[in-house]
């Protein structure tokens, strides 16, 4: 059986500022500014149709550029159900590149804030394999009722979801454990290195994923340039080491990441395997610019 995921989340304009030199406050900086179409969840829908997934992707942008986003989306090979605003306009990022290809994101997430209970129905399950979601659509509470109904749902229907956290900046603004009692039971968690440490409380990474792998089926620690943790209930956890990359832009490596690994866990792959390739995935990504593979 081919997997189809279906993937609910932002949609977003990326404005990419490439500085090439350290910000100078107050002065003038010269810069190469391109905007793309990003955000998380679209981003690990394209790169998981890139890798042969095919995927349903749900979400909201402002109805003046919907067209626009669904036509992008499209182009990778995803299934678009993409509602459009008339109120709010899609969501803008202002992603600041260093010299380094490290980035500062300044976000607006506009429409995505506007999900509805009828952008992702409960249809979106029929025949689904998997259901992957984003911290993102948890933050706000008028999402997280949506997504939570639809999270009920696949429970109900016994479609496993996935879940990445999404933003560290995000997750501790809530009360402590209350993102893990949402998400318990998520087949693979993907937080970042600052993600774990919200969550956990703990300082050592090792241990970050070892006490997340009691509240999920699998639990994948992305460490930028020094790798994974991957760990399981009944598994150590195991580091995979980074592939060797020329980075221009960090932004969508971890979508990539994520991609990765369920497109290589979905067919069949052990965690640690997956994990494997999905740092591959990561190393692709930073080499480019904007958070989407080339389309197919």
């Amino acid at each position: 059986m081919v997997p189809r995921v279906v993937v609910c989340g932002d949609v977003i304009n990326d404005v990419l500022v490439e500085t090439g030199a350290e910000l100078v406050a107050g002065a003038d900086n010269p810069a190469a500014i391109r905007v793309r179409p990003g955000g998380s969840a679209a981003n690990q829908a394209a790169w998981l149709t890139s890798l042969g997934v095919p995927v349903v992707f749900a979400g909201r942008a402002g109805a003046a550029d919907a067209d626009f986003h669904r036509r992008e989306l499209a182009r990778h090979g995803i299934e678009v159900r993409l509602a459009a605003d008339e109120a709010a306009p899609t969501g803008v990022i202002v992603v600041l590149i260093g010299a380094d290809g490290d980035r500062t994101m300044i976000t607006d997430r506009g429409a995505n804030l506007h999900l509805r209970a009828e952008d992702v129905p409960s249809r979106l399950l029929d025949g689904a394999t998997l259901l992957h979601l984003t911290g993102y659509s948890f933050f706000d509470p008028g999402t997280r009722d949506v997504i939570m109904s639809l999270l009920d749902e696949a429970r109900r229907w016994g479609v496993p979801f996935t879940i990445d956290p999404g933003s560290a900046t995000f997750l501790d603004t809530l009360e402590p454990g209350e993102f893990l009692d949402w998400t318990r039971g998520a087949a693979v968690c993907f937080p970042n290195l600052d993600e774990a440490a919200v969550l956990t409380g703990a300082t050592d990474p090792t241990v970050m994923s070892a006490t997340l792998a009691g509240t999920y089926g699998a639990v994948v620690v992305k460490l930028g340039e020094d790798g994974a943790l991957c760990a399981t209930a009944d598994s150590a956890p195991v580091r995979v080491p980074a592939c060797p990359a020329v980075v221009r832009d960090t932004t969508g490596a971890g979508d990539a990441f994520c991609a990765g690994f369920l497109a290589a866990w979905l067919n069949g792959a052990p965690p640690q395997a997956a994990t494997e390739a999905a740092v591959t995935t990561a190393a692709q990504a930073v080499a480019t610019l904007g958070g989407r593979p080339a389309p197919r």
